[in-house]
């Protein structure tokens, strides 16, 4: 079956792009806003028509789900290796397709509202269409140069959105410093592609990830300080999925992304851009199964699990309810590299890959109901802190509803989804690694603490005096949150594992009620904890910080990873490295140049006489110069 026109998917938002940026100064706001929801909602109808089409009416070959490629040749380095361009459409790209039209979507309607009235409404609808267009492009890509080329695009995208407020110097940081520790990130990327392209001869995921015939075990064969070289390229390549998922320690942009507007935060850092590295692990998968005995996912697996710890504890910390949900988002996402890293390849064994993208699609349905949830708190009180907080559902009942489902779904609470994701994630970690289980376990107690802290800190707590009487956002604003709190409801009910596995062939799953059973009693055990603690005015908390004495007060600094990482790059590379490099090179090098050229200029200030342009001088030289060469001409003649 002939699925060209998926390229209309990510085409529309780039038309989109065009339009808004080059006729933004002409085009009415308010038409820019319905341009880019058509632009989305095409291209939402057209990923969900594709999704039918491939698992419905095309269904299974031979009893597994087989890829779709459709691409033509770019650019020839040799005979055998080549950079091609097209679509790639397996059941993860549809099930990405899925999640980032849904996603945009809604972001495109919320915007509606939220960004009424500023100056760059026009801008911001373009920047969005440029991002859309990136992500799919990405999510479709039928080779690692291909993706790559997406994947800067995504960057740059990112940076635009995350500085938009750029008149803000904190906007303005947060861009460049997501877009500086990103590109760090990206090198390694970089660099694990063409290692792969020189060993493999090829570019291409459908052949790179062929397991037959033993193809990937025999390009392994090269080795490099006891490792091959092909496990090397996917440790590369896996730094930059770690940076663009904000995986520990390349997780400090995240948090300062915040400042961007809050429809960008939903969008780019809870639900699309952010994953773009646990959905490239899982486009390789079977390389990092594969080779050397899945030692590389064994680091994505222990990488996981501490980012998903270290994010969780400083998450409990923080005041600023778009920081929570930050560091919320890595810890997620540190759930979905572990269960990458603790999977197998095929039927039950590989449960993890399985779950893994399972929680990536509801994750990013109740992540973004809870970043465009605080994008309505923060457009209601005009505040992103806790202190200015509390009481709200009394004036907010939509928002309020909205959030507790999503904070209910992210717990791991029966019946919403992310019980169903979270539990099969903590179902592969058990039968595989007791340790990454203990650590999955404690992080879904400490989920739920820190999502109902946040809660009742928002809606109940003590009944701050506003200024201005807050009051319930439009229904360009609500309508997005209620048609994401009711995917959240019966999202967990879809049989994922019957469309989604590492071996493209469905499978049966069942709940492991010990592991449901503990994980869910933990669950609960967090809300009890945070409603005793916050749902009414108390100095319980103050108590808990002071406990914990020096512990809380790194936590709430993000263990001081930003101070390091200034003091490294100013102090050690810049002040250090570089400042000595500069003297070097201001004194060696250009002191050097520079004595040449003033020796140069005295040497010239000492002969520029025999140029001096008058007659009788050049007149007594040409004669002084005869007379010299025939008093020569006649001592030679003389012996």
């Amino acid at each position: 079956m002939n699925f060209i026109y998926i390229i209309l998917i990510p085409l529309i938002p780039l038309v989109v792009f065009l339009l808004l940026g080059i006729f933004n100064k002409t085009i009415k706001p308010a038409v820019s806003g319905y341009i880019g929801v058509a632009g989305l909602s095409t291209s939402a109808l057209v990923s969900f028509y594709a999704a039918y089409q491939y698992f419905f009416v095309r269904g299974k070959v031979d009893g597994a789900y087989q890829a779709i490629v459709q691409k033509t040749t770019w650019m020839n380095f040799t005979d055998a290796l080549a950079i091609d361009m097209g679509i790639l459409v397996d059941p993860i790209s549809i099930m990405m397709l899925i999640v980032v039209s849904i996603i945009s979507l809604m972001v495109h309607i919320y915007s509606r509202g939220y960004m009424k009235g500023d100056e760059g409404y026009t801008k911001f609808f373009a920047f969005l269409g440029l991002f859309s267009f990136s992500m799919f492009g990405l999510v479709l890509a039928t080779n690692l140069f291909q993706i790559y080329i997406f994947w800067e695009l995504v960057g740059v995208s990112s940076y635009l959105l995350i500085g938009y407020y750029y008149t803000k110097n904190s906007a303005v940081a947060a861009a460049k410093k997501a877009f500086i520790v990103t590109r760090f990130a990206d090198l390694g990327f970089l660099i694990g592609i063409l290692i792969i392209g020189y060993y493999t001869g090829t570019f291409d995921f459908e052949t790179l990830n062929n397991p037959e015939g033993n193809a990937i075990l025999t390009w392994a064969s090269t080795s490099f300080m006891g490792l091959s070289a092909l496990t090397w390229a996917l440790l590369l390549i896996f730094i930059g999925g770690a940076g663009k998922s904000a995986m520990f320690p390349l997780h400090i942009w995240l948090p300062d992304a915040m400042e961007g507007p809050t429809p960008v935060s939903a969008l780019i850092h809870a639900a699309t851009m952010v994953v773009a590295g646990v959905y490239l692990v899982a486009r390789l998968f079977p390389m990092y199964y594969f080779i050397e005995d899945g030692f590389a996912l064994n680091i994505v697996a222990y990488v996981g699990a501490f980012s998903s710890l270290f994010a969780a504890v400083i998450a409990i910390t923080q005041t600023d309810i778009k920081r929570v949900l930050a560091f919320s988002t890595m810890s997620q996402l540190g759930y979905m590299m572990l269960a990458l890293g603790v999977s197998g390849y095929s039927g039950h064994d590989g449960v993890g890959f399985m779950a893994s993208m399972f929680h990536l699609f509801t994750h990013a349905m109740f992540k973004a109901l809870l970043f465009l949830g605080a994008g309505s708190v923060i457009h209601a009180v005009h505040s992103n802190y806790l202190k200015d907080m509390g009481g709200l559902r009394k004036f907010m009942p939509i928002t309020n509803i909205t959030f507790l489902i999503a904070a209910l779904a992210i717990s791991g609470v029966f019946p919403l989804s992310g019980f169903w994701s979270k539990d099969e994630i903590l179902v592969a970690a058990f039968e595989h690694n007791k340790l990454i289980y203990s650590v999955g376990v404690f992080v879904a107690g400490l989920t739920a603490f820190y999502m109902f802290r946040l809660y009742f800190g928002i809606f109940w707590g003590k009944n701050t005096e506003y200024k201005h009487t807050p009051h319930e956002s439009p229904f360009s604003m609500t309508i997005p949150l209620m048609i994401l709190a009711f995917i959240t409801i019966v999202g967990g009910f879809i049989p994922f594992s019957e469309f989604i596995s590492a071996d493209k062939i469905g499978f049966e799953t069942h709940i492991n009620y010990p592991v449901a059973l503990l994980s869910s009693f933990v669950a609960v055990l967090g809300i009890v904890l945070a409603t005793i603690f916050y749902k009414k005015e108390n100095n319980l908390s103050d108590k808990f910080a002071n406990a914990f004495g020096p512990f809380y007060k790194w936590a709430s600094h993000k263990f001081y990873w930003d101070e390091i990482y200034m003091f490294v790059t100013k102090k050690i590379l810049f002040n250090g490295v570089a400042g000595n490099i500069a003297k070097f090179d201001k004194k060696v090098v250009d002191g050097t140049m520079e004595g040449i050229g003033n020796k140069t200029v005295v040497f010239s200030e000492k002969i520029k006489g025999m140029q001096s342009g008058k007659v009788q001088d050049y007149a007594f030289a040409f004669i002084a110069g005869v007379v010299i060469i025939a008093l020569v001409f006649i001592y030679v003649l003389g012996n």
